[in-house]
Order: C-alpha cells, then sequence, then structure tokens
C-alpha cells in the first residue's frame, strides 16, 4: 500500500465519485479522464477544456479529499486539459527539471502522440465520430447531392448559409455518416473553433441528469459556448416535454449568437406530429434538406467503395462479379446500411475468393439471413403487380402474344421472380404460361443488360421491387 501506484489511486477515487455523482454525471464529465504521470508529478487530464473548468467547479474539492485519503505517499494531483497536456511546453512546466531536459534530448511519448494522432483526429475520436464516417467514404449520387453539398459548405465555415440546417430521410439513407462526415472536416478546417457532436438520446438522457443534480447550467454553458452544435436522431426528443424546451432555448442561443447548428431526423418537422410548435417552427425557418433512397447507380457506387476498404482491409483484390453487385443493388433498395451488411456477409463468407463467387452462389448465402425480414413474395403477386404498373392483365403475361408491349413486361416479371423468390428457372418458365428455362434465362439476361442502359427500365424495377418489399 505504500508504494501505491497512482492509477490504484485513481481507480478508488473514481469508485467513490461514481457513485456519488452517479454513472450518468461521471460518465459525461470524468469517464474520459485520464491519469498521467511524471517524477513526483502527477495530473487528472480532463478530455476538453470544458470538461476540466466542469471539474475544477464541482468536483476538484472532493477529488482532492479523496485522493488525499487514499493515496499514502502524499503525491500532489494537477488537473489539465489533454489539449493543455499535449501541449509539450505546458507539461514541462510542471515537470522536473531532470525531465524538462530530457524531453529537449530525445522525442517523448507525448511528441509521439502528437504526429501520430494529430490534434483534429483528438479531437473527432473524444466527440465520439466515427472515423469510417468521411466525406472521402461518402458516396454523393443524385439522391443525395444536395444535401452533400450543404454539409461541405456548412464543415467550411463558409459564410452566407442557412441556420439551422435539418436533414432528414428513414433509416439507413446515411444522415448520420453526412454529419460525422461534417464534423471531422470542420474540426480539420478549423481545429480551435469547439464543435459538439450527440445524438438527441444522449441529449436528453444528460439533461435529464443535470436537471436531478441541480447542474444545468454547466449544461447550458457546454452546449451553448459551441461554434457548431451537431445532433442526430433530433425525432427522439418528440414527446418530451422538458428536453424539447431546452433543445428550443439552446437552438435560439445559438442561432442569435451566429453559431451553427445542424441535425438529423427520420422525417421532416412537419411530419414530426409530437414536436412542440415552436422548435418545429425554428427547424423549418432554416434548411430543412431530404435525402432520398439510393437509386441503382448509387447503389452500385456504394457498394464498390465498400468493397475497396474491405479488400484493403483484408488485403484481396477489390473484385466481384458485376451480376453479384447488381444483384445487391436490386436486392437491397431500401437502407444503405442493409445493402453494406449484405457485401459485408459474403465477404466473411467467401474473402479473398470474392472475386468467382457466381450469382447463384452470393443467393444461396444470403437466403438465410433474407427471409425472416422480407415477407413471401409469389410469382404470382409478381404477375399482379407488373401487370397493373404496364396497364395490362395478368392474363397477358402468361399468354403467346409477342408484342413489345407485352414482351418486355412479362422479361421484367421474369427477371425480378429471378430476383426475389427461391423460384428455378424451368419452375419460373412453368408459371409464364409453361415457357422453358431458356426462355427465362434470355429475359433475365435482356433485363440485366437493358437496366444499365435505358433509364426507364432502370426507373420500373425500382418502383416494382419497392412496392413488392412493402
Amino acid at each position: 500500500m505504500a508504494n501505491a501506484p497512482a492509477s490504484a489511486v485513481w481507480t478508488r477515487t473514481s469508485q467513490v465519485l461514481k457513485h456519488e455523482l452517479g454513472e450518468a454525471t461521471f460518465g459525461s464529465w470524468l469517464g474520459q479522464a485520464s491519469l498521467r504521470e511524471m517524477g513526483d508529478e502527477v495530473c487528472l487530464v480532463a478530455a476538453t477544456g470544458v470538461a476540466r473548468d466542469w471539474i475544477r467547479r464541482y468536483a476538484w474539492r472532493r477529488i482532492g479529499e479523496l485522493w488525499t485519503q487514499h493515496d499514502p505517499m502524499g503525491r500532489r494531483l494537477d488537473l489539465k486539459s489533454r489539449l493543455e497536456v499535449d501541449s509539450v511546453g505546458a507539461f514541462s512546466a510542471a515537470m522536473p527539471p531532470a525531465a524538462a531536459n530530457a524531453l529537449a534530448v530525445a522525442p517523448t511519448i507525448f511528441e509521439v502522440e502528437a504526429e501520430v494522432a494529430p490534434v483534429a483526429a483528438r479531437q473527432g475520436r473524444l466527440l465520439g465520430l466515427q472515423e469510417r464516417f468521411t466525406f472521402d467514404t461518402f458516396v454523393a449520387g443524385p439522391a443525395n447531392e444536395f444535401a452533400y453539398s450543404v454539409a461541405q459548405r456548412v464543415a467550411s465555415w463558409a459564410d452566407g448559409y442557412f441556420n439551422p440546417v435539418l436533414f432528414h430521410g428513414p433509416y439507413g439513407f446515411g444522415k448520420t455518416h453526412l454529419l460525422n462526415a461534417l464534423a471531422w472536416a470542420a474540426i480539420r478546417q478549423e481545429p480551435s473553433r469547439r464543435v459538439v457532436y450527440l445524438t438527441a438520446e444522449r441529449f436528453t438522457s444528460t439533461f435529464v441528469k443535470a436537471l436531478q443534480d441541480r447542474q444545468t447550467a454547466a449544461f447550458k454553458d457546454e452546449l451553448r459556448n459551441a461554434d457548431l452544435l451537431l445532433i442526430d436522431d433530433v425525432h427522439f426528443v418528440a414527446g418530451k416535454p422538458t428536453t424539447q424546451e431546452e433543445l428550443f432555448h439552446t437552438l435560439i442561443a445559438l442561432v442569435e449568437d451566429g453559431r451553427r447548428v445542424v441535425m438529423t431526423a427520420d422525417r421532416s418537422p412537419t411530419e414530426i406530429s409530437e414536436m412542440e410548435p415552436r422548435l418545429r417552427s425554428h427547424l423549418q425557418a432554416g434548411l430543412v434538406c431530404g435525402i432520398e433512397p439510393a437509386d441503382r447507380n448509387l447503389r452500385l457506387g456504394i457498394l464498390q467503395r465498400k468493397l475497396a476498404t474491405l479488400a484493403g482491409q483484408g488485403g484481396f483484390r477489390a473484385e466481384a462479379r458485376p451480376e453479384v453487385l447488381q444483384f445487391l443493388a436490386d436486392r437491397f433498395t431500401d437502407s444503405v446500411r442493409e445493402l453494406e451488411g449484405a457485401l459485408n456477409t459474403l465477404v466473411a463468407r467467401v474473402g479473398s475468393q470474392l472475386a468467382a463467387l457466381t450469382l447463384d452462389d452470393a443467393q444461396s448465402i444470403l437466403r438465410p439471413h433474407l427471409s425472416c425480414n422480407e415477407r413471401r413474395v409469389t410469382v404470382d403477386m409478381i404477375q399482379k403487380l407488373v401487370a397493373e404498373h404496364y396497364s395490362l392483365k395478368q392474363a397477358d403475361l402468361i399468354s403467346e402474344r409477342r408484342a413489345r408491349a407485352v414482351a418486355r413486361p412479362r422479361q421484367v416479371a421474369m427477371w425480378i421472380a429471378k430476383q426475389v423468390t427461391t423460384r428455378s428457372l424451368p419452375d419460373i418458365g412453368r408459371r409464364f404460361g409453361g415457357r422453358d428455362h431458356t426462355t427465362v434465362l434470355h429475359a433475365v439476361r435482356r433485363i440485366e443488360s437493358l437496366k444499365s442502359e435505358d433509364a426507364g427500365i432502370a426507373r420500373d424495377l425500382d418502383v416494382l421491387l419497392r412496392k413488392l418489399r412493402g
């Protein structure tokens, strides 16, 4: 006990603090703090300057009491922010002369950290940003290019932009990716400016805890001193009057002070029925930017980018058969996450052999993972839907008529049947008036060719597949 390491003393101190402050408050302000030792000096390193100030104001006296109680060696505990510590000059001022001289002679751990993890990267990790979600990994297309350009403009700190900005779209459309990318770019562009990123759920839980602990002033200071506030999934606050009230006043304070606010939601403010009217009105007063479902070309682009990433991580060639990628792009039309998840599944199963994977093999691998999430689609359902879409009768699709107005929809129906059912080619043929499996194969290949050449066919397929999957 006489030689208890500082880390052990801090562990015992933390256990008491966590009990006294509560899990949420401790996690918000002290959970990411760390301990650094240099000779006889011990420094508690807060994650940010704001966290350091909160600790000094609300917890430092108690920390000192507990530290003294648990440290038989009587070491003095200092408090600094991480940026202060990572600045060599700031820490060397607190070092013994011998340690300071050693810094001048050879690289130290702090200099290595500064080289490997620059300030922007450290700030991003402290915010909880996902490193893979950047503008470089965001695939832009007609469905999201306006939102993409708006996000880039905000991230550049350019003047003359709308405030606040709200990106909205259903689950899996890339909103969180875009918000993370915006945050990373903003930090790298202006490392000295303060960016705050959190989910609406985190906003709510932290605010409720602050109310319980009578620490709302610190909570407000943390957010209203931000140069850029980013809140993901703001629809989460709907139906929570007290939280909405606080968010409303935070929004007003930031906008009136010229600070920037960007949020995401799963739908536009007008569709969030339980949102307080004043908050809804102020969200609509800025720029409400919808993100549409990715079209086929964009889905293919996303797959190619994801494949390149996986190949780089796994050390294999970023190649796959075109028909496999086309199958994924046509099968997973509703969510980018599900689209990427399907590719992850294939790579996990076959790894470096992905380039040799056939369409039948890919369908076989993915079928067990999909069947529980999809309603059962039959050939009969497909025929009825396609006939309705092209203003035909279902009987036309199984008839002997060869006019193009009937033959092309018939081929479309056969192609869809091959994509979304487990029926074999001969079985599909029998359900289309007893046709041979070679006829079905020809239809599948013809539509595969046309959908990359004919925008009308591609749109028809998108619409039909979405309707089939509800």
